[in-house]
């Protein structure tokens, strides 16, 4: 089978306290949300960058949607291009890094892990 798009096409990130959770994202990463009610579903929506790489996705409340530390693991693109300026940030949003910026392989780039305000394990990627 011959692949058309990416094998991710969306994701959720589950939080109790959809302004709080707002709050720490457009902090850190220095961009808006857009606030979206489907159904039972208080969502706020990531930007999507048409024609751009990557996958949408949004913060998620319900009731079936559980903030954790132990889940599928995301990475965000540090859009600055170092992530230790989005981790640099992270604290005073709420969060805590528990992995600072480390390489992973000159050809990929570096990473650092972080714990968002809602105790969501994320991660941010960078080139340099």
């Amino acid at each position: 089978m011959k692949m058309k798009n990416n094998v991710v096409g969306w994701f959720d990130i589950p939080v109790t306290d959809m302004e709080r959770a707002i709050r720490f994202y457009e902090q850190v990463f220095d961009f808006k949300l857009s606030r979206q009610q489907i159904g039972p579903l208080e969502m706020a929506w990531f930007p999507l960058v048409e024609g751009g790489l990557g996958t949408p996705g949004s913060l998620v409340k319900s009731e079936f949607h559980r903030p954790s530390d132990k889940g599928v693991r995301v990475y965000f693109t540090a859009h600055s291009g170092d992530v230790a300026i989005e981790a640099g940030r992270v604290k005073a949003a709420g969060g805590e890094v528990l992995v600072q910026r480390t390489l992973i392989k000159e050809d990929i780039g570096y990473m650092a892990v972080i714990l968002d305000s809602e105790g969501n394990q994320i991660a941010l990627h960078s080139r340099k």
